[in-house]
């Protein structure tokens, strides 16, 4: 006997027939002996559904009711799923974020999960019922909903997994794996069988949609082995669950055989890249450039400064999620005095394009074959950024998916 979560998205919970078929699904591991804590989104379009009627009743809404708002969403669809397990013979309860209680940090849309109550849900489980979670919320010290921000409901699952030393956190999705790359875009991409926390960390961070990044460093740090794949496949038909879907674990689980030097290849388009014209070129002027950034909670990514202009300037350039654009560029606007730029100019058509392997540490070239690539299709390198085990490149967004296939072919990652 085993106790495992399992995590299902909006799609899975889009409605009642999908419910029903998520309820058979954990009836058919609740069969095999183990101990089920279940972890629910809200139903797809939910979320964005009631956070737009927020935003209509006021522009500046209370951060504590709009999260009592958007936190409903989990507990409708965490309802229908006790319900659905109920009607199936199946012994369940729905547990809310505070009656564990999930305990919070108090910054509302965005907390953080600070411990798990596991009194209640442990007697629950070793009574043989499944325990119903919904994703995405909390409770603070005071006692108020909290919501982890969006995609909060995986980090929910992870967490759930770690207080109960679940054997392993599975997250059903649309998707039965984690590819080299996105198929849309190359059809000849690989499903993983097994990912490290560190790429997974990586491939999260620069595009890759398959998990939240909150949850994958949270595994990585809580030792939690999760599992990816798609609640629209059966899974009914015998096979060992070690050979479904994506197994996310230590490197030390990856057989040195069958790790290839690039796992994969991840892009982004939500980038914009700002440029700063005639800096002055003296000590403290970068710190002048990025410190109300940061104070503006603005996270910035590729940083260039250019060689110093014979005038004692310089130019320098750096990335922000693109959805911040508008507020740097306000925040530097204030600022323009105290750095003593010339011009501001912004460009939201670039794509970052990464590659991710722990195979590099070991081998030299990565680099330098991403830079040939991409050179000899003619396209242009506007900034980089590297790490142990990544190298991103900043591009033109219109070579977006050229860059991804040519690369992909040339790190050897497409399928037979």
């Amino acid at each position: 006997m085993a106790r495992i979560v399992m995590k299902f998205g909006g799609t899975s919970m889009a409605g009642i027939e999908r419910i029903r078929a998520v309820a058979a699904r954990i009836g058919r591991e609740r069969a095999r002996g183990h101990e089920i804590a279940v972890v629910v989104s809200a139903m797809a379009g939910e979320t964005d559904r009631l956070v737009g009627f927020c935003r209509e009743a006021s522009s500046l809404y209370d951060p504590r009711e709009y999260d009592v708002v958007v936190s409903s969403g989990e507990q409708v669809t965490s309802g229908l799923l006790a319900i659905a397990l109920q009607a199936a013979g199946v012994p369940a309860r729905s547990w809310l974020g505070w009656q564990l209680p999930i305990r919070t940090s108090s910054a509302h849309a965005s907390a953080r999960i600070g411990g798990i109550d596991m009194a209640a849900l442990d007697r629950a489980l070793a009574g043989g019922e499944v325990a119903v979670i919904p994703g995405f919320q909390g409770v603070s010290e005071d006692g108020s909903v909290t919501t982890l921000g969006r995609g909060g409901s995986d980090t929910s699952a992870v967490a759930v997994a770690a207080a109960m030393r679940a054997e392993r956190c599975d997250i059903y999705t649309d998707v039965d794996g984690v590819y080299t790359t996105d198929p849309r875009i190359v059809p000849r991409a690989r499903k993983l069988s097994r990912v490290t926390y560190e790429e997974m960390l990586e491939l999260a961070s620069v595009g890759a949609k398959v998990l939240q990044t909150r949850s994958v460093g949270l595994a990585m740090k809580e030792r939690v082995r999760v599992r990816v794949l798609s609640s629209f496949e059966d899974g009914d038909d015998g096979e060992p669950w070690e050979s479904r879907g994506t197994l996310i674990v230590g490197e030390e689980e990856v057989d040195s055989m069958e790790r290839q030097l690039i796992t994969g290849i991840a892009h982004d388009k939500n980038e914009a890249k700002i440029t700063l014209t005639s800096v002055p070129d003296r000590p403290g002027s970068v710190a002048a450039i990025f410190a109300p950034l940061a104070a503006a909670e603005i996270n910035v990514d590729m940083i260039v400064q250019n060689v110093a202009h014979s005038a004692g300037s310089t130019d320098v350039t750096f990335t922000v999620p693109a959805a911040d654009l508008p507020r740097s560029l306000d925040v530097l606007g204030t600022a323009r005095g105290a750095i003593g730029y010339d011009k501001l100019v912004h460009d939201t058509r670039v794509a970052k394009i990464s590659v991710v392997g722990v195979g590099m540490r070991s081998h030299a070239g990565v680099a330098s074959t991403m830079f040939t690539t991409l050179g000899e299709r003619g396209i242009n390198i506007q900034a980089i950024t590297t790490s142990e085990i990544k190298v991103s490149v900043l591009i033109e967004e219109d070579y977006t998916e050229l860059a991804v296939r040519v690369l992909h072919t040339a790190y050897g990652l497409d399928a037979e």
